[in-house]
């Protein structure tokens, strides 16, 4: 998606912040932590990933859905591309 360069700096922050969070999943996991602990790990892990996923398709629904300047064809397209990725990700 080109339209991410303009805030690719900041998504790869945010990835680069949710493989930290995966790492501690992972030491929890092999150290033995308590199940609490690592459940409180996982659901912050997949909280980021939902926000990171949030942004993504905000910025795909304005950039290729939404934008004045598409075509309908491409319109479609984008409509299309979006929502084969919510049906993936709800899954």
């Amino acid at each position: 998606m080109g339209h991410t360069a303009s805030n690719n700096e900041d998504l790869l922050k945010r990835v680069k912040r949710i493989a930290g969070q995966v790492q501690a999943i992972e030491r929890s996991l092999e150290s033995g932590h308590d199940c609490a602990k690592t459940l409180h790990l996982v659901a912050a892990t997949r909280g980021a990933i939902n926000g990171l996923m949030d942004e993504i398709i905000e910025d795909h629904a304005r950039e290729h859905v939404a934008h004045p300047a598409l075509s309908d064809e491409a319109r479609a397209k984008g409509l299309e591309e979006l929502l084969e990725a919510i049906r993936r990700y709800s899954k």
